[in-house]
Order: structure tokens, then C-alpha cells, then sequence
């Protein structure tokens, strides 16, 4: 905030929220309008947060600064209009904004400026606390037992949907009943790159099948994913090959996550060994969700604009693919330090041995 010369702070979105409290929310799922469900003063640090009770509110937030839930935005200003220092304040940052709150929030801080608070957030989530890793930890964990769950399943006949629910079975048995992710094990097309078989999801002898878990733990979100081969695989010659592929690929990925890297880097390393770059997003900042930076190929200059920093944690994703074969799809969490690229995850991959 010092840094972005903001006085307050009024935040909307779950995510900066949750950064900023360290507190769980009831009835916020799913999208909405903008409201001031949190705010931030810079000089005292006091927290002003939008909760109807204090279960689970840490003990840092004065239990005279919650407020609960309103359906008249007047009665929100007034929330606002009784913070310490909201006739003199500056500059006052949102990280979204509504026409109906862009024409009420000045009633709130007559003078002040309203600017775009959520650089400063942006700022501050990209580099994870200590804190921050061992909640990430947490939620790879039960990811990586979900995806375990699945691959033991893994056999001629079993189903793609049956895979997905002894994937989100086991994450709810430790303890997280909300998935990250739609898709958790597809049948790659042996046809078509980037594609998922256009059969009737009925694991076959020699299928390549993706399996990808997500969660959302405390806030934290977790992703690991890895691809087997189903049963008897008639062409181990081919597949190893394609294994070996992706490790070459997926070294280069690790040697571009250093502090200083254009996130660039990621992408350039698909094109150093001769694979094509995938559609879907080669990295993605793991935290209080879907973080930045998204390094994918539709957004090069972004990638190009973007530097990697110590502290930074990445979902990376590496992929292969071969005609007749099918595609080898793994993406691991790792962290940027200064000793070089730490990996996160700890999930087994498969090896022709």
C-alpha cells in the first residue's frame, strides 16, 4: 500500500479477501457484483470485514469491525463512513468497481481519489509467505492422494467418470469436498493433439489416460497431474519414447524457473526441444487460486513482460503427444527460490521398467 501511496484498501474479490483476513466465508460462492466485504487502513492496520458472526475470524480483527450481510448499499457506505480517517483519506484503492459503488464510494471518502488497488494486491500475492508454502503444502497433499486414488484404479473397463469420482472421494475423505478442477482423468486422442478420445470413455488396453487433481484447502489451491497407460501396452516403444520426451521437455521447463527469467522462458522451452506449445496455459501462479502470472501462448507479450521472482510458486505444465500413441500430460507446483527450482509436488510417474 506504501508502495502504491494508498490510504485504504476496499476489496470484492474472495481471493484478496481471504489474503488479506486469513478468514473463511459463508455464502459468497460463485460470482457476483462488486461490494466492500473488506477493508484495509494503511496507517493502523485495522481490518473492517463483512461477516455476520466470528466463527473463524482471526484474533487480530476487532470484533467491532465486522458488519454483516445488507441488501441496501446506503447501509454498507455507513459501514465505510464510520472507519477512522475516511473524511481525510487520499487515496483509496478497490480491486473492482460497479457503477453503483463508483457513484456511492465517494460519499464514503469524499477526499479522496478512487484508484485500482488491485496492482497492490497483485504486488503482495505473488510472493509467498513461509506461511503461505506450508498452506500450499497442504492442499498438494490431498491432491496428490486423489490422484493416487485414481491411477490405482486405473484398468481395462473402469470408465473415465468412475476414475473422477474415486479421485473426489478420496479428497473429500482428506477433508476437501471442493475440486479445482471439471476434468479429473480423460482418455487421450491418439488422432487429434490436444484432444481427449472421442470414444465412450471406457479404459482400454494401451490408453494414455490424463489424470488431474485440484483442490481447494484452506483457501490454498493444489494441483498435480500425471498420465498412465492402461493395462497391457502392446507398443512400450512408443510410449517410452514419449516419456522420454516429456523429461526432456520438462527439464527445460525447470531450468527456466529462476528469479530473473522472462516467464517467456517457459513457453521458449517447448520450441528448444521441438515440441508444439499447448492451448492451455504452460504456467499458472498457484495461491489463493488461479494467481498470476498466466504464461500461455495467447498472451506472448504478457509472457515476454512478466519476470519470475524468489518466492513465486508455479503450476507447470508439461505435454507431449504422438500420432497413434496418444499424449503424456504432467504438471507439477514449483517453487522459484534462489538455490534454483524446488518441486512441490511429490506424485509418482510412471517408467517402462
Amino acid at each position: 500500500m506504501a508502495a502504491n501511496d494508498l490510504d485504504l484498501l476496499v476489496l470484492g474479490r474472495q481471493a484478496n479477501v481471504r489474503y488479506v483476513t486469513g478468514a473463511p466465508q459463508l455464502w459468497v460462492a460463485g460470482t457476483r457484483p462488486f461490494g466492500p466485504i473488506c477493508s484495509l487502513v494503511r496507517e493502523t492496520g485495522a481490518i473492517h470485514l463483512n461477516s455476520t458472526w466470528d466463527e473463524g475470524i482471526p484474533e487480530e480483527i476487532g470484533r467491532e469491525n465486522l458488519y454483516g450481510l445488507c441488501w441496501n448499499p446506503m447501509t454498507l457506505i455507513g459501514v465505510l463512513q464510520r472507519i477512522e480517517g475516511a473524511g481525510t483519506f487520499k487515496r483509496v484503492g478497490t480491486d473492482a468497481l460497479t457503477p453503483t459503488f463508483a457513484k456511492l464510494l465517494p460519499m464514503a471518502f469524499p477526499a479522496a481519489e478512487l484508484v485500482d488497488g488491485e496492482l497492490a494486491m497483485r504486488a503482495a500475492r505473488r510472493i509467498k509467505t513461509p506461511q503461505e508454502i506450508d498452506a500450499l503444502r497442504v492442499a498438494l497433499r490431498v491432491a496428490e492422494n486423489g490422484l493416487s486414488a485414481a491411477v490405482a484404479a486405473l484398468a481395462p473397463g473402469n470408465t473415465e467418470r468412475n476414475l473422477a469420482g474415486v479421485l473426489l472421494e478420496c479428497e473429500a475423505a482428506g477433508g476437501v469436498s471442493t475440486p479445482a478442477t471439471q476434468d479429473s482423468a480423460w482418455i487421450t486422442s491418439k488422432d487429434r493433439p490436444f484432444r481427449r478420445s472421442s470414444a465412450d470413455g471406457r479404459l482400454r488396453d494401451g490408453d494414455l489416460v490424463a489424470v488431474s487433481a485440484g483442490v481447494l484447502a484452506g483457501g490454498y489451491l493444489g494441483e498435480v497431474a500425471r498420465t498412465w497407460p492402461v493395462g497391457e501396452v502392446t507398443d512400450k516403444a512408443g510410449v517410452t519414447a514419449l516419456y522420454d520426451r516429456r523429461d526432456a521437455l520438462w527439464q527445460r521447463l525447470i531450468d527456466a524457473c529462476r528469479p530473473g527469467n522472462p516467464a517467456s522462458a517457459l513457453l521458449s522451452a517447448y520450441a528448444e526441444v521441438g515440441e508444439q506449445v499447448p492451448p492451455m496455459p504452460v504456467a499458472h501462479g498457484l495461491g489463493l487460486g488461479f494467481d498470476p502470472p498466466v504464461v500461455s501462448p495467447q498472451l506472448q507479450a504478457t509472457a515476454d513482460a512478466e519476470q519470475l521472482e524468489e518466492g513465486m510458486v508455479l503450476a507447470v505444465t508439461a505435454h507431449v503427444w504422438e500420432q497413434g500413441v496418444g499424449a503424456v500430460f504432467t504438471r507439477d507446483a514449483v517453487l522459484i527460490t534462489d538455490r534454483g527450482p524446488e518441486v512441490l509436488t511429490d506424485a509418482p510417474a510412471w517408467t517402462a521398467s
